[in-house]
């Protein structure tokens, strides 16, 4: 929906309301000057022998009030505002149409609406409201997910401060199940830890950070730990180390998106809330579907009676979803036994055929789809 026009509109009464605001106040001082100053000549009239004329002093202030014309000079400005307003309700009707004519009645349970709804404070970390919705609805079911997601919000929380501690120990707690879904996330936790190591210039304690949290990880993931241990000769002049993109800025944000993703997956629950897809969805469908509505409205046909849409709803592709996975190799439907894998170019292949390809070790195998080499180490598992 196109709200640019809106805004536009808005924004040019918001202007006109300032200007109109700024010139009242500056005629509203100009009247109030002369008159302080015509009773200043009024009030200081000592002298008896010398009486000063108050009627011609009267008679100035009026030629000078009626040269400022406050009444005019409000007029106008006012004028230019009331245009400008009346002019805002027809853009808001045609920029906001009255959706409820692509409206269907459905049957809701109020049970799963509630949940949804107190799910989705939760995922936005507005605690307090979700409580206070399922206490007041009677939903007690809903707050078997605030918890995991409380845990969730805390540990963002720790890292936007840049401590990973809250991170590590979540992961250290779950090691085995993220290993069973591909999850790298522990690597890549202690990767960042080292880095702030590195920035404070300690070759010591990078040494023994090295040994005690990355070691291990050397025989899975070979070239990561190369490029940790060589940052280590370039201490001092971190900006000339060929690994200085480890140093950005925005490797916190990338780890952070990373951790919730991951975290998301592991609790059984989409990195965004089921509502906000839900009505993302629907402000990107409704022009089409009032479109519709119109032009069978104009033909005297009834849409709700029709068991499928006679033209496509297009949305983006982040709303793209498909309820059931089949593999392009195999052609078996995933399952719990045989889930999707991620690649890391981006296909997905189910569990048993990345195990084929790779002859069920860690060897590299070529994608089906493209050139990409890949192991079954690296392949991250989706959740269905």
């Amino acid at each position: 929906m196109e709200l640019s026009t809106a805004k536009d509109a808005f924004d040019r009464v918001a202007k006109k309301q300032k200007l109109s605001f700024s010139k009242s106040h500056e005629v509203i001082h100009q009247v109030s000057h002369e008159i302080e100053q015509a009773l200043v000549k009024i009030q200081s009239d000592e002298d008896p022998m010398f009486p000063i004329d108050q009627k011609s002093i009267l008679t100035e202030l009026k030629h000078k009030l009626i040269a400022i014309a406050p009444l005019k000079q409000l007029e106008g400005s006012q004028k230019e505002l009331n245009l400008n307003l009346s002019k805002l309700p027809k853009i808001l009707e045609k920029s906001f149409p009255d959706i409820s004519m692509a409206y269907r009645n459905v049957d809701f349970d109020f049970h799963i609406v509630n949940q949804i709804i107190a799910s989705h404070f939760y995922h936005q970390g507005l605690f307090d409201l979700g409580d206070c919705l399922i206490n007041e609805a009677g939903e007690p079911e809903a707050a078997a997910l605030r918890s995991h997601l409380l845990e969730l919000h805390q540990i963002l929380e720790a890292m936007r401060i840049k401590n990973i501690e809250p991170a590590l120990k979540w992961v250290s707690t779950n090691r085995e199940k993220l290993m069973q879904n591909g999850s790298n996330l522990e690597l890549k936790l202690h990767q960042q830890q080292f880095v702030e190591i590195l920035k404070r210039g300690s070759r010591a304690d990078a040494l023994n950070y090295v040994k005690t949290h990355l070691a291990s990880f050397a025989s899975s993931h070979m070239k990561e730990f190369q490029k940790l241990t060589v940052c280590i000769m370039w201490m001092g002049r971190l900006e000339k180390c060929p690994h200085s993109e480890l140093f950005a800025p925005i490797c916190w944000e990338k780890l952070t998106e990373e951790l919730n993703r991951d975290f998301c997956n592991f609790i059984g629950q989409s990195l965004q809330s089921p509502l906000s897809v839900a009505i993302a969805a629907g402000i990107e469908g409704l022009p089409t579907l009032l479109k519709l509505v119109n032009v069978m409205a104009a033909k005297k046909q009834e849409w709700q009676a029709l068991k499928q849409l006679p033209v496509p709803v297009e949305l983006g592709k982040e709303f793209q979803f498909h309820s059931i996975f089949v593999c392009p190799v195999s052609r078996d439907q995933g399952n719990e036994e045989n889930p999707p894998m991620l690649l890391p170019c981006f296909h997905v292949l189910c569990k048993q055929s990345i195990m084929k390809l790779s002859k069920g070790s860690s060897r590299s195998f070529k994608c089906p789809y493209c050139p990409a080499e890949a192991s079954a180490v690296v392949c991250r598992q989706l959740y269905i």
